[in-house]
C-alpha cells in the first residue's frame, strides 16, 4: 500500500553514492527533508532534475531541510552522477527496490519506467506532500513551496 499524506515515513536503510550506511532514523523525524524517487542516473530529465535540486540546494538548507535522492542504480553509478553534476545531497541506491516498494512509489508510462515521486517530510517524520510527476523540474518547485510552508 502506498504511502500518502499525513503517514509516518518508516525506517529504511541503505547504502549512499559514497558506499556509506545510510539509516533514515538520523535524519527523518530530525529535520524536514524532501525525499525524490527518480528512474536513472544520467538520462535527460533526471540529470535536469537532479541539477535543479542541486541549484536549489542552498535554499532547502537554509530553511533546514535535507535532499535525497533514490533510484535503483548502484552505488558506482550514483558515485559517477553524484561527482559529474556535483550533486551535494544525498543519493541512495535502492537496487532491490525495498525502498521504492516501502513508499509505493507507482510505476510510470504503463509500468515501463521507475516512477518519479517526491515528498516532502516534517520534522516529525509525517508525509505533507506527495508530487508524482515524469516531469522533472516541476519537482523542485513543489518541494521548495511546501517547505517553506512549512517553516513559516
Amino acid at each position: 500500500m502506498a504511502l500518502k499524506i499525513g503517514d509516518r515515513v518508516p525506517d529504511f536503510t541503505s547504502k549512499t553514492s559514497t558506499n556509506s550506511n545510510f539509516d533514515s532514523r538520523d535524519i527523518i523525524g530530525q529535520k524536514v527533508a524532501v525525499i525524490y524517487f527518480y528512474p536513472k542516473d544520467n538520462t535527460a530529465v533526471c540529470t535536469a532534475q537532479a541539477c535543479s535540486f542541486r541549484d536549489q540546494y542552498q535554499d532547502f538548507k537554509d530553511l533546514g531541510a535535507e535532499v535525497i535522492g533514490i533510484s535503483a542504480d548502484s552505488i558506482a553509478s550514483h558515485e559517477e552522477f553524484a561527482a559529474r553534476h556535483a550533486l551535494p545531497f544525498v543519493l541512495l541506491s535502492d537496487s532491490d527496490k525495498k525502498i521504492k516498494t516501502l513508499f509505493g512509489v507507482p510505476s510510470a508510462l504503463f509500468g515501463l519506467l521507475p516512477g518519479r515521486v517526491t515528498y516532502v517530510v516534517d520534522k516529525n517524520g509525517y508525509i505533507v506532500l506527495i508530487f508524482n510527476s515524469v516531469l522533472g523540474n516541476n519537482h523542485i518547485v513543489k518541494a521548495l513551496k511546501a517547505v517553506k510552508n512549512l517553516v513559516s
